[in-house]
């Protein structure tokens, strides 16, 4: 089942003209109890659009736009510019050497990660930001919230392909504002201005150097090892994930940032924030320096049935800016 928020799922019902909203709540209710509790109302939405003959997805559509693009798609292909080119990366496996390269790119509809793996990275050398690119063949997976587009062994890219133009591109992700008391899981992306009230540790853990996926320890003897799901052994790399209180005066949602939101946060390169790890006494400053900070933050709200909390899972940060908001303001 493709990964679709549950607000997109619910908006394509009802603009098929076969449910209306209060009619569609009552039916995922009604799918939920009928089905003893046993599935989320996004299990719910999907059983109902199928059942009314509603293409949630088009597959099989020759080039998709960035925004119909979710986690579990196979085989797709789409077009975008290139908005920024990441540095490569190198890792260990066992005795074999990898690297990683990814590019962000936009259309007019949204943005979205492509991730290059290995020989893959050297189709990469000619690129350059505000080129224009086919993906052919890849897959889609989500990481830690993200939708990602991964290159694989029948992928294929064409650069600056002829006749094809793009003028019109979102440079960012584009999200409605809502107050912390607006609130709601279910997959919608949102966007909120906070304050920060309140500064836990870091936690920082191991991840797969190719997936970038959590690993498990494993003690073989003597011996550590560390195993990826998907990549067997591996040497790990570590990673690291950052929660904040925040309050926007209508209440208040833990956020959490992981790795490439929590060096924006605190301003720090990978490299200076693995420092931390060592030596956690360190990291008091920054707390301090953090607490009274206002960010704007794009990201999906999530319910943590084991705290039963909702918390916000960030996808994108920056600073707020006092005459943005003064500004938007004057406008409502």
């Amino acid at each position: 089942m493709y990964k679709i928020p549950l607000a997109e799922i619910k908006s394509k019902i009802v603009s098929s003209g076969k449910l209306d909203s209060t009619q569609l709540e009552l039916r995922i209710k009604g799918k939920i109890n009928e089905l003893s509790g046993l599935i989320s109302e996004e299990g719910a939405a999907h059983i109902i659009a199928n059942e009314l003959a509603i293409e949630l997805v088009n597959p099989d559509k020759d080039r998709l736009k960035i925004k119909e693009i979710y986690s579990g798609m196979r085989r797709i292909s789409t077009v975008g510019k290139i908005l920024r080119k990441f540095d490569v990366r190198e890792f260990s496996k066992g005795e074999r050497k990898g690297k990683v390269c990814s590019l962000l790119i936009g259309d007019e509809t949204g943005t979205i990660r492509v991730v290059f793996w290995n020989d893959q990275v050297d189709q990469l050398s000619s690129v350059t930001e505000n080129n224009i690119i086919i993906v052919k063949d890849a897959s889609v997976r989500d990481n830690n919230g993200s939708t990602e587009i991964h290159f694989g062994e029948n992928s294929s890219l064409d650069i600056n392909p002829e006749g094809i133009t793009m003028d019109a591109v979102r440079q960012s992700l584009s999200y409605q504002r809502k107050t912390i008391e607006m609130l709601q899981p279910g997959g919608e992306t949102v966007e909120i201005v906070g304050t920060v009230v309140q500064v836990f540790d870091p936690r920082f853990f191991n991840v797969c150097s190719q997936c970038n996926k959590r690993v498990n320890e494993v003690v073989n003897g003597n011996e550590k090892q560390f195993q990826c799901a998907a990549h067997g052994k591996v040497t790990p790399s570590v990673s690291y994930v950052l929660n904040l209180v925040l309050d926007d005066g209508s209440g208040n949602i833990r956020a959490v940032f992981w790795k490439e939101q929590t060096n924006k946060v605190v301003s720090k390169m990978e490299t200076d924030f693995l420092l931390f790890k060592d030596n956690p006494a360190s990291f008091e400053d920054i707390k301090t320096d953090l607490l009274g900070e206002q960010f704007k933050m794009g990201g999906r709200v999530q319910k943590n049935e084991m705290f039963d909390r909702l918390e916000f899972n960030v996808q994108s940060v920056e600073k707020a800016r006092p005459e943005e908001e003064i500004a938007r303001l004057q406008q409502q």
